[in-house]
This record gives structure tokens, sequence and C-alpha cells, in this order.
């Protein structure tokens, strides 16, 4: 009787005790590992911007197209000589020269005159004729030479007076004619020592020209 108990006895505790042992042997290092836990899925609804794949390639922006600059030359010397605004400055320089000439001419005739004159009485003059002779050339030199000095001040003036406004004029006639051409600028051909490569340069004298002209009232 007590060999049959001590049997049941045992084949309880051998069933207790299987469960146990497989869950001890699958906490054992090399026992049989848990599945691995896969990473949580990106969120749709983060504000994050996702990272760039590796193998994305970087956009690459072409360089601008760099445009030619455009300016045009004028040429001076044909603008005071063949514009009619040139011509008629020319025109009034040379009558006013030619008048003031013609007056200092006057005058130094008369001086030569008049030390003539004195030097063919000075040897029948007293001392005293003589020394009021020469004060009186002398006097006459000297407002010969004023003259002469102010009509040179007075031509100058005039000719400073008369290329300012044909100055004036040829500015509006270049920005009309160098907006209509889309020029970056107009200078006088004096000025063109170098030019950058990818500048472009024309002489737009005869445009200009022909613009003054157009621009000058009829005679």
């Amino acid at each position: 009787m007590k060999s049959v108990v001590r049997f049941l006895l045992i084949s309880v505790l051998i069933l207790t005790l299987s469960p146990l042992a497989g869950a001890a042997e699958s906490a054992q290092p090399g026992g049989v590992k848990p599945d691995p836990v896969s990473p949580p899925e990106s969120n749709p609804t983060s504000l994050l911007p996702a990272a760039p794949s590796v193998s994305q390639k970087p956009s690459v922006t072409p360089p601008p197209v760099q445009k030619s600059v455009r300016l045009g030359y004028i040429d001076l010397m044909r603008v005071n000589n063949e514009s009619e605004v040139g011509k008629a400055v020319q025109k009034q320089l040379e009558a006013r020269k030619k008048k003031l000439q013609g007056q200092i001419e006057v005058k130094r005739k008369n001086l030569e005159k008049m030390k003539s004159d004195i030097e063919a009485k000075i040897q029948s003059l007293a001392p005293p004729q003589r020394e009021a002779k020469a004060k009186e050339f002398q006097k006459k030199v000297e407002e010969f030479q004023r003259f002469g000095q102010n009509s040179e001040k007075e031509l100058q003036t005039l000719q400073q007076s008369l290329f300012s406004g044909l100055s004036e004029k040829l500015e509006r006639a270049c920005t009309e004619y160098g907006k209509a051409g889309t020029l970056a600028l107009i200078i006088e051909k004096r000025a063109l020592l170098y030019l950058e490569s990818g500048v472009e340069a024309q002489d737009v004298t005869d445009g200009v020209i022909k613009l003054l002209n157009e621009k000058e009232p009829k005679k």
C-alpha cells in the first residue's frame, strides 16, 4: 500500500516540474531566443521631414546665362563739325572772334601811328612835353592790353556758354538713342581705352548726329 502511494506522489511531482523546466530552458543563454522586435513604423502625421536616402543625388542648378554688355561711343570732333547745332556754335564763335580781332587790329594800328608821330616830333619837344607824350603813349598801350585781355575772356565765356548748350542737347540725344538701342552707356571715343570680354562696343556717332539734326529747328 505504501509503495503505491509513493509511486503516485512521484508521478504528480514529475508532472508539476515539467513546465517549469521548459520555462527555465527558454531563459538560458543557449535556449531559444525570442523573435527580434521590429522597429516601429514612421508616423505619417509627424511634422519632421523624412531624411533623404543615401542613393539620392543633390540637384545641380545650371549657371545663369550671362548677357553681353552693349555700349556706344561717339566722336565729339565729328559732332562739333558735322551736326547742325555744332556748326551753329562754331559759326557764332568764329563771328565773335573775327569781330574782336578786327577791333584789336584797329587799336594796334592806332598805337603804331601814335608812336610814329611821337618819334617824328620828339626832338622838337621840350623835356616836359616829351614826358607828357611818353605817359600818354604808355596809357594807350595799357588800354590796348586790357582790351585784348577782356576780349579773350569774353570769347572764352561765350565758348563755354555755347558748348554748355551743345552738351545738354548732346546728352539728351545720347539718352534717347541709348534707350532706343538698349545700350548700357554711351561714352566719348577717347575714353574707350579697354574692353572686357563680353562687352560689345559700337560707334554711334552717325546715329547721334542724325538725332541732333532732327531735334534742331530748321532755319
